[in-house]
């Protein structure tokens, strides 16, 4: 796929790796949908780094976490640049839920956001694609691929994203592709600190964490290559390998 001049929604867009995706399609000459939720500042901070970048932006606001929005966020951007050819679904949340203090809340909000939300944006941007074609990505997560006792209702959202990506794949064919990403340590968690940073680095094969570029730079080749669909690229450093 040619990027430049192209429509993408990145979800997720006001902060961390969403903004480092969307301000890289933007420095590829697409015109960017940025949603956000709360964070409207981050998300008029991303539009004007897309702005710099040569790209040409626009906030949408949604809580995807809600019936229908996913739907209704896809429909929107549609309408207004009139195309959608790439989603990239980054929006999610990471709280840390040991087995043992997980409540019916905060399971059902996770999987809103992490795999319900997805799964209806893409299905409602298919929609919109199937005539002149698109690509989905989606971003999972390591934690789909590991065990984290810490973080077991989060896994198993991650998890759902890659079986989804693979079933979509499938039945989105030929018209629209769809792929997924799995980040591992590429920005730390709100609140790590030092000592644990250098933890993950020693246990990591590559010996070195890696940054929100290493991921663009998966988004890129799966929105560019024509011939792949269905595919799930771990960007870890080999964390996947070590046992």
């Amino acid at each position: 796929m040619e990027l430049a001049g192209r429509v993408a929604l990145v979800t997720g867009a006001g902060h961390r790796l969403g903004r480092a995706i969307a301000v890289a399609l933007g420095a590829r000459g697409m015109q960017v949908a940025v949603h956000f939720r709360h964070t409207a500042g981050g998300a008029e901070e991303t539009h004007r780094l897309i702005t710099a970048a040569g790209g040409r932006a626009a906030l949408f606001a949604a809580d995807l976490a809600q019936p229908g929005a996913p739907a209704t966020l896809v429909e929107s951007v549609a309408a207004h640049y009139g195309a959608l050819d790439v989603l990239v679904n980054s929006a999610a949340v990471m709280e840390r839920t040991p087995v043992g203090e997980v409540t019916v809340e905060a399971w059902d909000a996770m999987f809103a956001l992490n795999l319900r939300a997805p799964f209806f944006a893409a299905q409602a941007a298919a929609a919109v694609m199937r005539e002149r074609g698109g690509a989905i990505v989606n971003i999972a997560d390591l934690a789909a691929f590991e065990t984290w006792p810490g973080y077991v209702p989060h896994g198993i959202t991650k998890a759902g994203v890659v079986q989804m990506t693979r079933a979509l794949a499938k039945a989105l064919a030929p018209a629209v592709r769809v792929n997924a990403v799995a980040p591992g340590v590429v920005l730390l968690p709100e609140g790590w600190d030092v000592a644990s940073a250098e933890r993950l680095r020693r246990t990591t094969p590559l010996q070195t964490l890696g940054s929100p570029d290493d991921v663009v730079r998966a988004v890129l080749f799966l929105l560019e290559s024509d011939f792949v669909t269905g595919e799930t690229i771990l960007v870890d450093g080999g964390r996947h390998v070590r046992r």
